[in-house]
Order: C-alpha cells, then structure tokens, then sequence
C-alpha cells in the first residue's frame, strides 16, 4: 500500500489555503451527539486525517485536550499558523499515518475521521484507532453530501465539473501515480466487520446555510480531482472551469442562497 498511501497523502498538496477558506465548518450537531453518547465531554480527542484543522477547531471548548493527526504538510502548516492565530493551548497538531498514531495505548476518548476515512485503508486504521481508544471511547467518520443542496442548476453544473476532472484524471495521469478511495458507503461494514467495536450505528442529519455563488464555486475548487486536474495543468480544465462558474452565478443571480449540507456519521464504541 506504500504508493497508495503516498499518492493519498501528496493528493492534497498545494491547495490548504483555498480548502481552509471554503470548506464549511463542521456543524456542532457532531460534538453534541458523540457527546450524548460519551455521557461526558472528552478529556482527549484525537482528529485523524484534520486537513487543516477545521473538524479540530471544534472541539477545542469542549475537550481538555485536541490532537489532529495529518500527514500532509501543507495541510498540517495550515492548521498549525491557525492555530498560533487563536492561541489555543489545548491544541496540537502532529504528522502521522492513521495506521500508525503516535499516542499510547487507551487513552482517547473520542475519535473522529471528519471527510477522510476514505483515504484510509479501513481495516488496519480502525485496529489502530481501537487501540488508542479507551474502554466506552467512541470512533465517528462522518462525511458531508456533495454539492451542498441549494440549486438544481448549480449542483448540475457541480456534478459536471467534478466528472470532467474525474475523467481527465483517468485519461492523463497513469494508474501508478493515481489516489485510491476506499467507499464511503462502506464505512459502517467496515466498522461492523472489524469485529473492534460493542455498539455501532450510523446517524444522519443535516445543517442549513446561506451560501453566495463564490462559496459554492470555492466548494467545488477544494474538491481534489479539481486541484489535481488544476496542478496538472491538463486542458480539460480550461473549458470546464469558466462554464461552472459561469452557470452557478447565474444559478445565484448575484444572491446568497440556502443551502443544506447533509451529514453522514458512522459510529463505533469500544
């Protein structure tokens, strides 16, 4: 899995500024469910795959200690310089592989994959994450909806984008040199199948925004296969770009829209 892991791991070099500027927030329903089912808020929490800090950020009120785990520079650098901005001592960020966390055994409360356990290889992160666990710590991987839903002419001109970049990437970039993703559809078998966890479930819900056109059009720009695409300097972008941007302001019409990011949360307890 070596190349796989590196080419995951570099996938998301370059671009750590845009994604921290455009990727929403994660909602706080996040926090009050696992705590609900912790029964207490955490003394440790560990973020694994934290990309920039914006899944961390949010336990920082309410847990005594925050870990991010990222083994991506500039995400990590990003994260860190936000971090040295807020002053939260409570924070820290460290370079790691989620099959490979550097903490000791049972000591995390919490867990949580936020948009990244399918970058993962399952099986080999969840024995991992067991083992830092302790005994009632919980595992969340939850996942936003892509495009957020607002629009059926934006989200359209979202599907086609991201399908232009897939298919460029296909077409101009050897195998060898391509990321691997494993299902996001398959994270509560997996959770299930490892056999790790007394209490699993998946939890749906959903948070609603005002977006303006250039949010959205920032949302689809932070997607990977766009920035790969992008960093690549392939053609298939010089016609996709204009026309996405072009079709979802005129979706906007030069106003802010709502918009609903719908959440998928799979939980493991130890």
């Amino acid at each position: 899995m070596a190349d796989i892991v590196g080419n995951n791991i570099h996938r998301f070099s370059g671009y750590a500024q845009l994604y921290h500027s455009y990727r929403p927030e994660v909602p706080e329903s996040v926090i009050d469910i696992l705590i609900a089912y912790l029964g207490r808020r955490p003394d440790v929490v560990v973020d694994l795959g934290c990309g920039t800090g914006l899944s961390s950020f949010l336990w920082g009120a309410v847990a005594g200690r925050v870990v991010g785990v990222e083994p991506n520079d500039d995400m990590r650098h990003q994260a860190m310089e936000e971090n040295s901005r807020r002053g939260l001592k409570q924070m820290k960020f460290v370079n790691g592989l989620s099959t490979a966390i550097p903490l000791e055994d049972g000591v995390v409360d919490v867990v949580t994959c936020s948009q990244s356990f399918h970058w993962m290889n399952p099986q080999p992160t969840l024995a991992e994450i067991h083992r830092i666990l302790k005994p009632g710590g919980f595992f969340a991987a939850y996942d936003c909806d892509w495009p957020p839903s607002c629009s059926v002419m934006a989200e359209q001109a979202y599907d086609t984008l991201i399908e232009a970049a897939e298919g460029s990437i296909q077409k101009n970039i050897p195998a060898e040199q391509q990321v691997h993703k494993w299902p996001k559809h398959e994270h509560l078998q997996q959770i299930v199948q490892s056999g790790l966890f007394t209490f699993t479930k998946e939890v749906v819900f959903h948070v609603e925004r005002q977006l303006t056109a250039q949010e959205f059009i920032g949302i689809g720009l932070s997607q990977g296969s766009v920035q790969t695409v992008l960093k690549h300097q392939l053609p298939d972008m010089v016609a996709a770009l204009p026309a996405f941007e072009q079709t979802v302001h005129a979706a906007f019409a030069e106003q802010t829209r709502r918009a609903w990011l719908c959440y998928r949360m799979r939980i493991g307890m130890k």
